[in-house]
């Protein structure tokens, strides 16, 4: 059961990278070719609706995977709490 559960978050991790990966390079094609005719650097106006697209979902996923990381977190200090500081009575 625990080499199950190894895989798939372990699968999970591998997707969230690609996920990152396809949302870097689209935003590298905006780098790559920006038109200052279009607007200022980095502003919306100045991306198409993919890059758009790609550059709030970017911050969404960043946002997203903060969150997991914290839910996380929590779940494994409430652990060593449970198990290292059980309160006696």
């Amino acid at each position: 059961m625990n080499t199950r559960r190894f895989f798939i978050g372990l699968l999970i991790v591998f997707i969230d990278l690609i996920v990152y990966i396809f949302l870097g390079l689209v935003i590298l094609g905006y780098e790559d070719f920006y038109d200052e005719s279009k607007g200022a650097y980095w502003s919306l106006e100045s991306m198409t609706i993919g890059q758009k697209a790609a550059y709030i979902g970017w911050y969404v996923w960043y946002c997203t995977n903060i969150i997991i990381i914290l839910y996380f977190l929590m779940k494994f200090f409430k652990l060593i709490r449970n198990k290292y500081f059980i309160k006696t009575e």
